[in-house]
């Protein structure tokens, strides 16, 4: 997926204008400000009125519409009713619903329950297979491990890959998390004040950083340190 160019404007200032391409799965990582946040946001047409974007795709796919793109949150109960059971929160039936809870490794009697019954890994599970409903060819990823423990976040990104390589849908993650990126993601682009200022093969960037600020992010990261301020 070629996402040729994505420009977003407030006002008369330029706050973003890059382009992507995800082959696979692509990490969008940066400091808190640069503008990944924002291009996530306008993927999903959920800017203030006050901004004004362009994105120029490729023509099959319809990203606002929902019809080749979906979405998982890093807080599973912001798209969670807690005064709902679970099955309620579907748009398919419960046969459906069944099947799907099996490919996230769900048992179906979760169904039955309601939001803060379940565990955070069962709820980023359920978010997931939320997304998978409609079938996307593209997931929109916003650090949906960050509240979750080391061990339930390696099993959630396990299973993302897992599910990708069986139903086929692209990845774009967007993430301040090194780690997390580097075990789910082929490629990497690193963006700074809007701009993209490096991209390429994960495992290449990781090794070879060219830009002092990659250096940065990969060096705070993997010492432990939060560089999303």
């Amino acid at each position: 997926m070629n996402l040729k160019r994505i420009k977003i404007r407030h006002k008369e200032k330029t706050l973003v204008d890059i382009n992507l391409t995800i082959e696979e799965s692509l990490a969008l990582v940066g400091q808190s400000g640069s503008g990944k946040s924002l291009t996530l946001k306008a993927l999903l047409g959920m800017l203030p009125e006050s901004m004004s974007y362009e994105i120029d795709y490729d023509a099959d796919f319809k990203l606002v519409a929902g019809d080749t793109v979906a979405f998982v949150p890093q807080n599973p109960f912001t798209a969670l009713s807690p005064l709902t059971k679970i099955k309620k929160q579907f748009f398919i039936d419960e046969s459906k619903q069944r099947e799907i809870f099996r490919r996230v490794g769900l048992d179906s009697e979760l169904l039955d329950r309601f939001a803060p019954e379940l565990s955070g890994g069962q709820l980023q599970r359920v978010v997931i297979a939320m997304a998978l409903e409609s079938s996307p060819k593209l997931l929109l990823l916003d650090e949906p491990t960050t509240a979750l423990d080391p061990q339930t976040r390696v099993l959630i990104l396990d299973l993302l890959k897992e599910l990708r390589q069986e139903l086929g849908f692209k990845i774009l993650f967007v993430t301040h998390d090194m780690n997390s990126a580097k075990s789910l993601c082929d490629d990497i682009c690193v963006i700074k004040d809007g701009k993209l200022v490096e991209d390429g093969k994960m495992s290449e960037v990781l090794q070879n950083p060219k830009e002092n600020y990659t250096k940065t992010l990969i060096e705070a990261n993997f010492a432990n340190r939060e560089f999303r301020r």
